[in-house]
């Protein structure tokens, strides 16, 4: 069976100042094709510790594959790594140096000297073009058959040439018959937990395609993953375990694979033809934020108004100062007050609110950090609800931005 291990190479991410994503795109690139992976790693700039990572790699995989590292500035050695790795030379490649050339002359800038440095390649490499930038990658052979990849860092370089390069030459040097497919069903409104108890029979008797599940802030993907000859063959693996699943866990599925929360919610509201405005307090903005990223937004979105302060929901959202003193600014009574204000004054057919305590500060006994309470006003009623939510502030923030969106898609997609 077929194995590799993944290395992303620069200092700055052992410094935790730049965030490795690389590592993941591939991995999921190489199981969809079929291609074990079995660790990942990260090395800083240091020749000599690249070199011994790829020499313990390939005493038990058949390959590395690195990002990184194939600049043209003096900290970029994941080249020279490889040679001494594998005991090879570098040589200059002619068509490396031509593309190189080439790409600053479409540019219009003048090529400097050390960009001449990323067209050595390790004796016998097999190049890999990079139209989008001037690092090529390769794939260098030990005598053995062993073999390390090398693509660049910057992801619109390397994610053109992993599809377009990389995979194909895998796939061939591993004669690759079968890839795997995985349907995501995108859940929200139900914990991690209450999915497992419903379905932990299949966990247990599902092995090709199997199921895992994934817990993200206040919502948990539901993933099938099946290994087949063909995209058709897997797909009808798939099919009766996804029916099965959807059963178990109706009422609770916004969406599938790509489908977002943000995107379930304006497909809903397009369903019905209702617009939607909201009132943010404890959310900041967010809410409003995420619907207007998803395309389309302005069919069904009118705005939004971010309240924080108490006398900015008395003045444009028309909260009763009474209700304020009476119940508290995290109240659901507030809340309420909130989704009727906004939704009358910017004339939408539903309103949707959110206040709250986000902390660090400002919680209390009745009240704690994390109390969130969201609001909804439409044609069908004025309904609220408290939650609990735990985290530090971003978590907080972020996770009542899903709540608030999981029960507004609840309310208007289920009668």
């Amino acid at each position: 069976m077929s194995s590799v291990e993944l290395v992303a190479v620069g200092t700055e991410l052992l410094l935790g100042q730049l965030v490795d994503t690389n590592s993941s795109y591939v991995a999921a690139a190489l199981a969809e094709n079929g291609i074990d992976c079995y660790a990942s790693h990260a090395v800083g700039d240091n020749r000599e510790r690249i070199a011994a990572l790829f020499r313990e790699i390939l005493d038990r995989a058949d390959g590395a594959i690195s990002t990184g590292g194939l600049g043209p500035t003096v900290d970029d050695l994941t080249k020279e790594a490889v040679a001494d790795a594998l005991g090879l030379a570098l040589e200059l490649d002619g068509d490396a140096l031509a593309e190189i050339e080439g790409f600053f002359a479409s540019i219009g800038r003048t090529m400097r000297e050390n960009n001449r440095k990323q067209a050595y390649l390790p004796v016998g490499s097999v190049p890999l073009p990079n139209p989008h930038g001037t690092a090529p990658g390769f794939v260098a052979i030990r005598a053995d058959g062993k073999f390390v990849a090398c693509m660049p860092g910057v992801p619109r370089e390397m994610k053109p040439m992993l599809a377009e390069r990389l995979l194909p030459w895998l796939r061939s040097r591993f004669n690759v018959r079968e890839g795997i497919l995985t349907r995501v069903l995108h859940t929200v409104n139900i914990g991690e937990s209450e999915i497992d108890h419903r379905i932990a029979d299949l966990f247990a008797s599902s092995e090709n395609p199997k199921i895992a599940v994934l817990a993200h802030d206040y919502r948990c993907d539901v993933k099938i993953m099946a290994k087949a000859a063909s995209s058709e063959s897997a797909r009808m693996a798939i099919a009766p375990l996804e029916e099965e699943l959807r059963a178990r866990l109706r009422g609770h599925i916004f969406g599938i694979d790509a489908m977002t929360l943000e995107g379930a919610v304006l497909a809903a509201l397009d369903e019905r033809g209702e617009p939607l405005a909201v009132a943010e307090s404890r959310t900041g903005g967010r809410i409003a934020a995420a619907i207007t990223a998803v395309p389309g937004a302005s069919r069904r979105f009118l705005g939004g108004i971010v309240a924080y302060d108490n006398a900015v929901k008395q003045r444009q959202l028309g909260v009763p100062e009474e209700t304020i003193e009476r119940f508290g600014a995290v109240s659901e009574e507030s809340a309420l007050a909130m989704a009727r204000g906004v939704r009358d004054r910017l004339h939408a057919q539903i309103g949707l609110a959110t206040t709250g305590i986000a902390g660090p500060d400002g919680g209390s006994a009745e009240k704690p950090v994390g109390t969130l309470c969201v609001a909804i006003a439409d044609p069908r009623g004025e309904r609220a609800w408290t939650l609990h939510l735990r985290g530090d502030r971003a978590a907080i923030q972020a996770r009542a931005t899903t709540a608030a969106l999981g029960l507004l898609w609840r309310e208007i997609k289920i009668p």
